[in-house]
C-alpha cells in the first residue's frame, strides 16, 4: 500500500489515496499496526481520503486505536494532502464524520472551517463541549511542567467520561489574546503534541470571557489560531488555522 505521512503542528497522520475505494476494507487491526511507532509507520491516526459525490473529497478518519472521530489537525492536514493530489484549488468543501466542512490553503497554511458550537457546559469550575469531538477543558498553572497524562486520564476514565471517552485540554493564559494548550487525546490514550478540536474547545472558553475574535495558541508542536463570531455563550464561523506538511511517502506491506 502507498502511504504518505503528514504532520499539522506535529500531530501526525498516515494519508492514504482512497479514492478508488480500493482500502474500504482496511481492517481496525491493520490501522493499529500502520499507526503503532514500534511496530509500524507510527501516527496519531490514520486518514483515508475517499470519493465523496457532492463534495471534493471525505475525510475518514481513525484514532491509532481504530476507533473513528473528527480530527482537526488531521482534517488540516487532509486538506493540504488533497491539495497535493490536484484535487482542488485554493478553496474546498469536503464531508467528515460530523458533518461537512470548508477550508483553504494558502502558502502551506490551512484555514478550516469548524461546526458551531452552541452548548459550553459547566463541570465544576471546568468546561466541556463538542467541536466535532468531546472535550474537556481546564485551566491550570504552571503547564509546562504539569503532568498532563495522569491527570489527563483520571479524567478520561472518571466516573462521567469513561464509557464515551473524551479529550482532555489543560490551558495556560499567556497574554490577553495568547493561551498554551496541551491535550490528552482518547482513542490515542496519551498526550499529543497538538489537538485541532482541543486548541478550538480551549480557546472558545478564553473567547468566552474576552471581547475578542481571535486567539493565538501555542501547542508543543507549534502555533496555531482560533477565529470565531460570539452570540452569548453560542459560536458560530469558527476557523482554526494552522499549518500542514508532508514529511514522507512510502510503500507498507500490510501483511
Amino acid at each position: 500500500m502507498e502511504f504518505y505521512k503528514y504532520q499539522g503542528t506535529g500531530n501526525d497522520f498516515v494519508m492514504i489515496d482512497n479514492r478508488s475505494g480500493e482500502w474500504n476494507d482496511l481492517s481496525i487491526e491493520n490501522i493499529q499496526k500502520l499507526c503503532d511507532r514500534r511496530f509500524g509507520i507510527g501516527a496519531d491516526g490514520l486518514i483515508k481520503i475517499n470519493h465523496a459525490e457532492g463534495y471534493d473529497f471525505e475525510v475518514d478518519y481513525y484514532n491509532s486505536d481504530g476507533s473513528k472521530s473528527f480530527c482537526g489537525n488531521g482534517a488540516r492536514c487532509s486538506v493540504a494532502f488533497a491539495f497535493f493530489l490536484d484535487i482542488f484549488e485554493g478553496k474546498c468543501k469536503f464531508i467528515a464524520i460530523d458533518g461537512e466542512h470548508d477550508a483553504e490553503i494558502h502558502n502551506g497554511i490551512i484555514k478550516l472551517k469548524m461546526g458551531d458550537v452552541n452548548a459550553i457546559l459547566n463541570d465544576g469550575e471546568d468546561k466541556v463541549m463538542d467541536t466535532g469531538s468531546p472535550h474537556y477543558v481546564k485551566y491550570v498553572e504552571d503547564i509546562v511542567n504539569y503532568n498532563v497524562f495522569a491527570h489527563g486520564n483520571g479524567i478520561r476514565n472518571s466516573e462521567n467520561y469513561k464509557e464515551k471517552g473524551i479529550n482532555v485540554n489543560f490551558v495556560e493564559k499567556i497574554s490577553d489574546e495568547e493561551i498554551f494548550v496541551r491535550t490528552y487525546e482518547r482513542g490515542v490514550e496519551d498526550e499529543t503534541y497538538s489537538c485541532g478540536t482541543g486548541v478550538t474547545a480551549s480557546a472558545l472558553t478564553f473567547l468566552q470571557n474576552n471581547n475578542l475574535i481571535s486567539v493565538k495558541v501555542k501547542t508543543l508542536g507549534g502555533n496555531l489560531k482560533v477565529y470565531a463570531e460570539k452570540n452569548g455563550d453560542n459560536f458560530q464561523n469558527i476557523w482554526l488555522e494552522g499549518p500542514a506538511k508532508q514529511v514522507f511517502r512510502g510503500k507498507v506491506d500490510l501483511l
